[in-house]
């Protein structure tokens, strides 16, 4: 039998596609107020929004007779056509928001307009109006969500605990406050102000107030602009990098996204610059034109999808490399350190406070010698302080200065002195007041790998003919995955079943590396290998890159000189295949202040 639901009951069902945590209802609240044109807006939860949530902005209000409609289902003032749909650039559209939490919540409005002279407060229980009364506000909107889910409690059985719910909601505060650094936003969680942002329009502000010092010190900006597209911005560079993807923000016209696009361009920009595994830290704030984005895929905005997803991809990779190709990118030495940041650092925001002056005194050719992640710690100090949400380490800082533009530009090789070589592994070079140390097995790994790659992409092979040809097995089906290798410079024939002979090979290999590259090629064959893709030529590519000279071999004066001359010739001269550093750098000023000159 077919019958029509009763309202409550439809209500439940669309609250459950709307509000599925307690962060569902915030986002939806803080972004209703970003709509209105808030310059300010307070958000406070107390058990991680179960029992209560408070989103009080300075926008623009609702009108009197207007705030029962507000919360009816499909009732919004962001859209009055279809049409509307292809050029959206408010945050929430459906109108189904305050609807759908009014349905699972004990829910009150206070608002006032600019125009009236008294507000309105308003009750509402299971989406039924329990009380309306005029009131006494300021003008803007306050709403609180108590007991949410108390009517669905199957819904409170699939929530987190109370901590977990209370850190994405956090998370996300944070997040709407560097997209908007314009707005001041405050977070209290448990009647505690965990940060507060100074609303001053510099984002550069708001991520050292909401991320810590130590992170945003070394952040690269980034800034791009290509038909249609903008990309402002910060990115880490090469020598910092995390474990997940937690420190990857995206806005996509001011809406915090998830978007696989975004992170393959960000994946394709820091190629080769990282270890397998590592991730940068990004902070991305892209714009494009509205009529090229759908943001109304999923009930809760997070999936969008663009019109040409090749083109906004490269695009961000284009506009990342411009930065990371940049001397600024190159890893430093740094004389201070710092004590080790806890992993999700949200200080509250503290006025001009002066910090003391540590040294770290260990060994610098110890440091130097690091060959993973350099550091890039610079002279900055914490002090514990302790919170109500999570005992985080808290940046002590003088001033708080918006960055100037930045010009990137690249190293320019033509001037770098070069001085001499330390434990055989490393080249000394200088430049002003800047000194350098030279991977040479790195950087004649990253010679060789452009050189091998550029000569597959023209189709370039070179190859030698060997007296006993190389056997080996190979069952895979057809004869695609034997491309790649004549690409290669190998020569290769059916020499039985399941059997084949090379019969010429590279000419950057002797014939043992020969085999041994051809079996390993061949192990690595799996059901999902793209043969034409150019991330199975990089493979190949660079585990030919065995043959780079070695830290330890002993190189001349015009064998220094040529290295360094075709590593400036090189697309990426900062880091080998692997994503490890060719070059860090130290400054003169660090230098004397290791010996306490300065």
């Amino acid at each position: 039998m077919i019958r029509l639901l009763e309202k409550n009951v439809a209500g439940k069902i669309a609250a459950g596609e709307v509000i599925e945590r307690p962060i569902s209802a915030v986002k939806e609240l803080v972004e209703n107020s970003i709509d209105a044109g808030s310059s300010d807006i307070v958000v406070e939860i107390k058990k991680g929004g179960t029992e209560y949530i408070r989103v009080t902005d300075d926008g623009m209000g609702i009108a009197e007779e207007e705030a029962e409609l507000a919360f009816m289902r499909h009732a919004t003032s962001k859209i009055e056509k279809a049409e509307d749909l292809d050029a959206l650039t408010s945050l929430g559209f459906r109108g189904e928001a305050l609807a759908s939490i009014a349905a699972v919540s004990r829910t009150e409005l206070i608002t006032k307009t600019r125009e009236q002279k008294t507000g309105i407060k308003l009750s509402i229980e299971g989406s039924q109006v329990t009380d309306k009364e005029k009131i006494g506000c300021p003008d803007g909107t306050s709403i609180i969500v108590g007991d949410l889910f108390f009517n669905t409690p199957a819904r409170r059985k699939f929530l987190k605990s109370q901590a977990a719910e209370a850190a994405s909601i956090i998370e996300f505060v944070t997040r709407m406050a560097l997209a908007y650094p314009d707005i001041k936003f405050r977070m209290i969680n448990n009647d505690a102000i965990l940060f507060a942002t100074r609303g001053n329009g510099s984002r550069f502000d708001a991520i050292i107030t909401v991320s810590g010092r130590k992170e945003s010190s070394k952040l690269l900006e980034v800034y791009g602009e290509s038909q249609g597209m903008k990309l402002t911005g910060f990115i880490s560079g090469p020598g910092e990098s995390r474990a997940n993807r937690k420190e990857q923000i995206f806005f996509v016209n001011g809406r915090n996204v998830d978007s696989k696009v975004i992170e393959k361009g960000i994946n394709k920009a820091y190629k080769e610059r990282l270890f397998e595994g590592r991730y940068p830290i990004c902070y991305l704030f892209i714009e494009v034109e509205p009529d090229t984005l759908d943001v109304n895929i999923h009930p809760n905005k997070r999936e969008i999808r663009f019109d040409d997803n090749e083109r906004v991809s490269e695009f961000i990779e284009e506009t990342l490399k411009n930065a990371l190709l940049s001397q600024d990118s190159i890893p430093e030495i740094a004389a201070g350190r710092i004590s080790e940041p806890a992993k999700s650092v949200i200080p509250e925001y503290k006025k001009e406070e002066k910090y003391s002056e540590q040294i770290d005194v260990k060994n610098i050719l110890s440091t130097m010698r690091e060959n993973e992640n350099i550091s890039h710690d610079s002279n900055i100090f914490v002090k514990e302080t302790p919170s109500t949400y999570e005992s985080n380490k808290i940046i002590e800082k003088e001033t708080i200065k918006e960055p100037a533009p930045v010009i990137h530009k690249g190293l320019d090789f033509s001037e770098l002195q070069v001085i001499g070589v330390l434990f055989e592994t490393y080249i000394l070079a200088s430049l002003e007041d800047e000194f350098y140390l030279v991977d040479q097995h790195a950087a004649h790994e990253r010679v060789f790998y452009e050189k091998l790659t550029d000569r597959m992409e023209r189709r370039e092979t070179f190859s030698q003919e060997i007296m006993i040809p190389i056997t080996f097995d190979c069952s895979w089906e057809g004869t695609d995955w034997i491309e790649p290798l004549l690409d290669f410079g190998y020569v290769i024939e059916p020499f039985g079943p399941g059997i084949y002979a090379a019969r010429a090979i590279p000419d950057f290999f002797d014939q043992s590396g020969a085999e041994t590259f051809l079996k390993d090629y061949v192990a690595a064959l799996d059901d999902d290998m793209d043969f034409e893709s150019r991330e199975l030529k990089d493979m190949l590519a660079t585990r030919a890159c065995k043959s780079a000279v070695k830290g330890g071999d002993i190189l001349s004066g015009p064998e220094i000189s040529a290295l360094m001359e075709d590593l400036s010739k090189c697309r990426n001269p900062y880091s080998c295949p692997h994503g490890r550093p060719t070059f860090i750098k130290m400054s003169r000023y660090e230098i004397e202040k290791r010996f306490k000159r300065v």
